[in-house]
């Protein structure tokens, strides 16, 4: 069984791996195999997301709907923390949940649970222009978001923040969050991903959002997340031209490489022959 962090302490922990020039690594991961091979790989941080299950069962990554995303979360910890042995576990929290107005509340529940931080996912960046501002006129938009952060640091609890554009990288290191995730779209790459930009628009995407976070408060550790950086040679480029300490990955961690080892292990298997086929 894990045990839980403190925010102090996994700054430190980052902060250290970064010191030795090593890229900070959040994994997402859904399943107790995924995570306890993703601790033995050396990940610094594994995050729970309810999307992760749409990932685990073969189709495109879906986010879970407000109604159900922060229960299928906090769900899902027992079977990851009964793993792991020193990692610390993020939670993806859905801050647009309209069962859970008290974001205070809401986010003691995933302390007391076990989780040691939590990341805004899903988030309603996800969903467009036209979504945001209709649940923005209703006090749920990105500005919710925002708040979770602030009562998050409030109650010193670790933070993570995806983020989209410049101006909202902005938004979010005024309160500060503790580590900016610039998102670069959803992830290319194995059986479902996604279309993706090339590798040159997307670093101008995440350096832009790192940029704009580093101009309101420099210590704050920026990674980048998806697009066109799906597998672990994709991140040499994003760190030849962007300032990322490290890279938060899911499809990249418990679906395209899932997705390589079965397809080879079961065409190794077929690849033998049997002594029947001499007969």
């Amino acid at each position: 069984m894990g045990k839980q962090f403190t925010r102090e302490e996994i700054l430190e922990r980052l902060r250290r791996e970064i010191k030795e020039g090593k890229p900070i690594l959040g994994a997402g991961c859904s399943a107790g195999i995924i995570a306890k091979c993703a601790e033995i790989g050396g990940a610094d941080l594994i995050i729970i997301y309810s999307s992760g299950l749409s990932r685990l069962r073969g189709v495109p990554t879906t986010p879970y709907g407000s109604l159900m995303s922060n229960p299928t979360t906090l769900e899902m910890f027992d079977e990851i923390d009964n793993v792991l042995k020193d990692t610390p576990i993020i939670a993806g929290v859905d801050a647009s949940d309209p069962y859970r107005s008290d974001l205070k509340k809401l986010l003691k529940m995933f302390w007391d649970k076990g989780f040691s931080g939590i990341i805004n996912f899903p988030t309603v960046v996800l969903y467009g222009d036209r979504w945001i501002e209709s649940r923005s006129s209703v006090g749920y938009g990105f500005e919710r978001e925002i708040k979770m952060m602030e009562i998050a640091r409030s109650m010193d609890l670790f933070t993570m923040a995806y983020v989209w554009s410049p101006r909202d990288a902005r938004k979010m290191a005024k309160v500060p969050v503790d580590v900016m995730c610039p998102h670069a779209g959803g992830t290319a790459g194995g059986l479902v991903g996604f279309k993706a930009e090339p590798y040159e628009v997307a670093v101008k995407t995440v350096q832009s959002m790192i940029k704009a976070t580093k101009e309101v408060n420099p210590d704050i550790i920026c990674l980048a997340h998806g697009g066109p950086f799906a597998e672990p040679k994709d991140t040499i480029y994003l760190y030849e031209h962007t300032d990322a300490a490290g890279f938060v990955g899911a499809s990249s961690i418990e679906r395209i490489p899932v997705e390589k080892a079965v397809i080879e292990c079961c065409k190794g298997f077929k690849s033998m022959s049997i002594r029947a086929h001499a007969k």
